[in-house]
């Protein structure tokens, strides 16, 4: 289906600013030569621009990319700016940032890995 991004294995988010004028090859490039990921991968790859409330996703459906765009009507996405390096998302943290929350919810229940308790 077109856009279905439910299908993504892994959610990355291109952390500071990014030039929103720029269209599927743009920012292919980004994701291969900036973060030395593939782009045709089963990955969904997220950009802000310096406003902050656009929103740009790029996903690799297996026979062409999907560009969704979404623009905030009153807000901002909470993106963290500090650095210009890609971040890897949980669902739960992708829902919190589309919902307006900062991904960085300091009362928020972390999940607990077993292998490190012991």
């Amino acid at each position: 289906m077109l856009g279905d991004i439910s299908h993504a294995e892994k959610i990355y988010l291109a952390c500071g600013y990014t030039d929103m004028r720029k269209s599927i090859d743009g920012l292919a490039a980004i994701v291969q030569q900036n973060f030395q990921l593939n782009p045709f991968s089963n990955n969904l790859f997220l950009f802000c621009g310096r406003k902050g409330n656009r929103l740009k996703a790029l996903y690799w459906e297996g026979d062409g990319f999907v560009l969704l765009y979404k623009r905030l009507e009153n807000g901002r996405f909470q993106w963290p700016r500090t650095q210009s390096e890609v971040r890897q998302l949980s669902d739960r943290e992708f829902r919190w940032l589309l919902e307006g929350l900062s991904i960085d919810q300091p009362k928020a229940v972390k999940k607990v890995i077993p292998e490190k308790m012991l």
